[in-house]
């Protein structure tokens, strides 16, 4: 059985040009890229490439660039750094709906003396900017609002946060690991101070990211030790990783059009069928600007859970709006911020598309949904009442 996989927002395939591009650097050359020796130089100057590549994809400098682990390493580092340049400072804003690599750290310094601020969105998953600023002190150290959000694809108004944000002269950092490579950036011209992304949201391996400091933004690295990175980011380089995030950023480059054209065509010809072939359905986010590959939907009466494994044994993967934990079911924290009702957020539903997603596994997905929820419904005695109004 061949997979439909719709769950691009969790990781995506390494691309095939990316994997040849990183393969000469395992067991041929492999030197040490801080060698003195013309061994470990020539991967020096790949990185460097790279680091050219990554830049080029945000429209910064390359200089502006610091390769991590990944997109919670950059997030980290980001947040740290803030709060050791100004240390006196002791107020951090985000929001509710953040990934759990901000707002984690984020409840954790709560904890440790710091005032953290959480901004709502509206229904729809939009921010409130009178909120922040309303929020926004002389006290606020960081404030850390991610681009696009990975569960519904909403966007948010970064370049008119980051305007408020410099009113106070804090540091404005975004979560960015959904937004790279699926929507044009420009840092040059943006207010955005540091930014973060991870390499397995756009067909690099897992295990590297980066972190974009913009030139003249006060920073304090979060791994020390060595003279890496400009000594911004301590640690022997992932070199093979580098060198594929660099590939992968100019692959993603190229396909933008293609991204935010014929991708986006095929997510809204998802939904807009989901919506006419199932009765009692929503989806959350519609009404606000998205990224062109994300399509959360909630199905009313039935559980996000079920619907995967039904689809999983039709060889289509996608991912839930909510969580099991502890043995009891929560719905998405996303979702809850959104005020989603409860019997949508149970059966909510994330497909996210990606280059590499055909029109025929969008037919595949849109014959065989609709029966699954059909029989789940008929399952629950909330469901079947559905089903007749339906």
């Amino acid at each position: 059985m061949k997979e439909i996989y719709t769950d691009n927002n969790a990781t995506t395939r390494v691309d095939e040009a990316v994997f040849q591009e990183m393969l000469p650097y395992f067991c041929e050359l492999y030197g040490n890229p801080s060698s003195m020796h013309f061994f470990g130089g020539q991967v020096q100057k790949k990185i460097d490439e790279a680091r050219n590549r990554t830049a080029e994809l945000l429209g910064a400098q390359p200089e502006e660039i610091i390769f991590t682990s990944c997109g919670t390493e950059s997030d980290n580092t980001a947040i740290r750094s803030a709060l050791e340049t100004y240390p006196e400072r002791k107020h951090i804003i985000t929001t509710r709906v953040e990934h759990p690599a901000v707002l984690t750290p984020c409840r954790n310094l709560s904890k440790r003396g710091y005032r953290v601020t959480e901004l709502s969105v509206d229904g729809e998953g939009r921010l409130d900017l009178d909120e922040l600023r309303s929020a926004i002190d002389d006290n606020t150290a960081i404030v850390s609002i991610m681009y696009a959000n990975n569960e519904t694809g909403v966007i948010f108004p970064i370049e008119e946060v980051g305007a408020i944000v410099k009113e106070k002269g804090a540091i404005f950092h975004t979560d960015a690991v959904q937004a790279v490579g699926k929507i044009p950036l420009a840092m040059a011209d943006s207010t955005v101070d540091m930014l973060a992304l991870s390499g397995h949201k756009l067909h690099a391996p897992k295990g590297i990211g980066a972190l974009y400091v913009r030139k003249g933004t006060p920073f304090r690295p979060f791994l020390v030790g060595g003279h890496q990175e400009r000594s911004r980011r301590a640690g022997t380089e992932n070199t093979s990783g580098i060198i594929a995030l660099g590939k992968a950023c100019e692959l993603a480059g190229r396909h933008l059009e293609d991204e935010n054209t014929r991708v986006k065509a095929m997510r809204d010809r998802l939904e807009r069928e989901i919506l006419r072939l199932i009765p009692n359905v929503r989806v959350n986010g519609g009404g606000a600007q998205r990224l062109p590959n994300t399509c959360s939907v909630a199905f009313e009466f039935v559980e996000g859970e079920a619907i995967l494994l039904l689809m999983s044994e039709k060889g289509i993967c996608a991912s839930s709006g909510s969580a099991c934990t502890s043995g009891s079911l929560e719905p998405s924290h996303v979702l809850r911020a959104m005020g989603v009702p409860f019997t949508c957020a149970h059966g909510s539903i994330r497909f996210s598309l990606s280059r590499f997603t055909t029109d025929d596994e969008i037919d595949t997905i849109l014959r065989e949904l609709p029966p699954i929820i059909h029989r789940l419904r008929e399952m629950s005695p909330f469901g079947r009442e559905s089903l007749t109004k339906g």
